[in-house]
């Protein structure tokens, strides 16, 4: 036989788990190359994840909803169709296995009633198969194990997950909710703030959080207890790349099929800026400084429904403006489609984030670890503005912000790099670069 580890891919640079959200393949069934076998869940994306070659499904060894650390395996492929099926199903497989070794034991100072009770409960578990995060919910809401055949399951195979048995749970008959009851009354008190029930009363809803939000509440709570958070902002005169978009847009979109927007100009100012300011490309290890000699820029992309994703512009420093502005369109439409690769998520050294699009004035984003820096952009209005010759003009303006790991970019440099990407904007001569 020739079996294959499939393990917990890594979605991108900083991601360290994922949520597998849907089984396409049960134990048993054949799967060719490339064939999709499950889909993955991240804070940054959601990926259908390929077979890497033709076989057959031997186990599973996760069920949906349960999230599992990169490198770990989570399901075994046999390549070879000939070899007999193991009949491995999944972890939870292995560990009832050593359960009902363990339970003679415990039968031998039993009465022969408690026998059959237990004879019956095996063959109870024995009919199907539940995952240890399963068992584990079944046991804090007082469900015994040989009720768990009355849930219908979504999983692969037709196994339990963990919404099927909360949507269970919620729907129980009332004699069952008053055993629930009574049980969670035997609890202590002791247990800690954070996990006590409050009655929010019948005008709250309470919406559970997805596995994607979950994930992004974490890494952004991780990013601002790693880095030092400091925020520049100063405010941009765009008035004279409004006026030439307003005047190319037509003809650009005819060319290329889609709009130049002012995230393109930004961009290419960022670039430039990373190029005379190096050490806002690097990141930190420990006690160490990596300079990146690629300047990799991320591009925050916001999904209807699934928050913000970051396909990075790989080597965007030997794009032009029109090699950004493809880049960033065929990336962004791959976002929304949920077709970015791993390739395309990682690796970036800086991050941008338009917050203008929503209309907003300006924004103090949190930075993408391992990164040292995050830029965003407000929306550009027409304000009254003094000139250097005191004269009163309608300019269009736009704020800016940088933020910055103060661990390693001082306010001198952070305020420098700023001032940089400002004067790009505000001096480039746009006609040149098309």
């Amino acid at each position: 036989m020739a079996k294959h580890d499939v393990v917990m891919p890594q979605m991108g640079e900083s991601i360290t788990n994922g949520t597998i959200t849907k089984w396409h393949k049960a134990p048993g069934d054949e799967i060719a190359l490339d064939e999709i076998l499950l889909e993955i869940s991240t804070d940054k994306v959601e990926s259908e994840i390929p077979s890497p070659m033709q076989g057959r499904v031997e186990e599973i060894l996760y069920e949906e909803g349960e999230t599992v650390d990169v490198g770990v395996k989570i399901a075994v492929i046999e390549t070879d169709l000939s070899a007999k099926p193991s009949g491995g199903t999944s972890k939870s497989n292995e560990s009832e296995k050593t359960e009902k070794k363990e339970e003679p034991k415990k039968e031998e100072k039993s009465s022969s009633p408690k026998k059959t009770s237990d004879s019956s409960e095996s063959r109870s578990e024995g009919r199907r198969f539940y995952t240890p995060l399963v068992r584990s919910l079944a046991k804090e809401h007082g469900v015994d194990l040989s009720e768990l055949e009355n849930i219908e399951g979504s999983g692969a195979g037709g196994r339990v997950n963990k919404d099927d048995f909360m949507n269970y749970v919620e729907n129980r008959g009332s004699s069952s909710s008053k055993v629930q009851s009574s049980q969670a009354s035997q609890k202590t008190s002791s247990a800690p703030a954070s996990q006590s029930s409050f009655d929010h009363g019948d005008r709250v809803e309470v919406i559970p959080m997805d596995n994607m939000r979950k994930a992004i509440a974490k890494n952004m709570v991780n990013s601002k207890q790693t880095s030092a958070h400091v925020n520049s902002v100063d405010e941009v005169d765009m008035t004279h790349l409004v006026k030439f978009r307003e005047g190319f847009k037509e003809q650009f979109k005819a060319q290329e099929g889609f709009s130049i927007t002012y995230t393109h100009f930004t961009l290419y100012a960022i670039m430039q800026a990373l190029k005379e300011h190096p050490m806002v490309n690097s990141s930190l290890d420990g006690d160490n400084i990596l300079m990146k000699k690629d300047i990799n820029l991320g591009c925050a992309v916001a999904v209807p429904g699934n928050g913000l994703v970051v396909p990075v512009i790989k080597n965007a420093d030997s794009l032009n403006l029109t090699g950004i502005a493809r880049k960033v369109n065929e990336l962004a439409a791959k976002a929304r489609s949920k077709k970015l690769t791993m390739d395309e998520l990682s690796g970036g050294t800086f991050t941008f984030t338009n917050n203008g699009s929503f209309g907003t004035l300006f924004a103090t984003p949190v930075i993408l670890q391992p990164q040292v820096g995050i830029m965003a952009c407000g929306v550009i209005k027409k304000r009254a503005m003094i000139m250097d010759d005191d004269s009163i003009a309608i300019r269009s303006m736009m704020y800016l912000t940088h933020t910055y790991d103060h661990r390693l970019i001082d306010g001198e440099l952070g305020g420098k790099f700023l001032a940089t990407v400002k004067s790009k904007l505000e001096t480039m001569d746009p006609e040149s670069l098309f």
